[in-house]
């Protein structure tokens, strides 16, 4: 069994509630951040996370946390699924990985962080926001889910290239949406399938012309609050079905999606080509 950390949101309420909803940067410090789990200071230490703006964005987006606090309900739904998606997991790549999966609170953003050896970081407030269930599904049990279910695969992959190609980075992400979906029943971008939904051939046809470049702000963290952006992500995860779909063997095929070493001679071997009927 993989082990679910919630003792960070526990700790942080009990803060919040003490200090009536406005705790400050150094009661933060001391009592939340100093004392946190090995995966908080993971997520303080690999993005822009502390103590002032956390107290910062319960200053100004207030509704984020009171919001937060209705999710707590769901975290034992959640922890039951997300048992039967790991068993999911491990059936079809025995030697995976099982660090934990901290659930954590933050200032608004990013959703989640994972890593190979790291584990998965969820901030329990990013993913109950508004802009999650815009972006990553109403249902706020199969938004946690998937989007676990997704992260929990780049902790099974490599480390992250320094200066990927739009090729590489979506492979890499398409691998994620796609075993995320094996294992746990749906993709974690939901609004990004949606957006692309019947536009195929001029999406990918773009998409094989930007193959080999380095800029990716075409297809990648591009999300606007008019566009859900992203289309990397989709883009990847059809080469990547459609290869599994060709492989004759699908347990090698999940040791080789998730060790990708050439990311064009991957692409071949797929059958991919803009816009086909999977």
């Amino acid at each position: 069994m993989i082990e679910i950390e919630t003792e960070d949101v526990t700790r942080f309420y009990a803060l919040y509630d003490a200090a009536n909803g406005a705790p400050t940067a150094e009661q933060i410090q001391r009592e939340y951040l100093d004392v946190g789990t090995a995966g908080l200071r993971r997520l303080t230490q690999a993005r822009n996370v502390n103590a002032e703006n956390i107290a910062h964005a319960l200053a100004t987006t207030p509704e984020l946390y009171t919001k937060a606090r209705t999710c707590l309900a769901a975290l034992p739904r959640i922890q039951t699924r997300l048992d039967r998606t790991f068993d999911n997991l491990v059936e079809i790549y025995p030697e995976a990985a099982r660090p934990p999966v901290t659930i954590l609170v933050s200032r608004g953003r990013p959703a989640a962080i994972a890593g190979p050896g790291a584990g998965v970081q969820v901030a329990l407030e990013a993913v109950c926001s508004d802009l999650a269930a815009r972006f990553l599904g109403a249902d706020i049990d199969n938004r946690f889910v998937n989007l676990i279910a997704h992260e929990y695969v780049h902790v099974q992959q490599p480390p992250e290239r320094a200066n990927p190609t739009v090729l590489q980075r979506a492979l890499e992400e398409g691998v994620a949406e796609f075993i995320g979906e094996l294992i746990a029943g749906g993709v974690s971008n939901v609004a990004v399938h949606e957006a692309a939904d019947g536009r195929e051939a001029e999406i990918e046809t773009r998409f094989a012309g930007d193959l080999d470049k380095t800029d990716l702000s075409a297809w990648f963290d591009n999300t606007t609050e008019e566009d859900v952006g992203q289309l990397g992500y989709w883009v990847g995860y059809r080469i990547v079905r459609a290869y599994y779909q060709n492989a004759p063997h699908k347990a090698a095929a999940i040791r080789e999606m998730l060790h990708i070493t050439n990311a064009h001679a991957f692409l071949q071997r797929s059958g991919w080509r803009p816009g086909m009927v999977l």
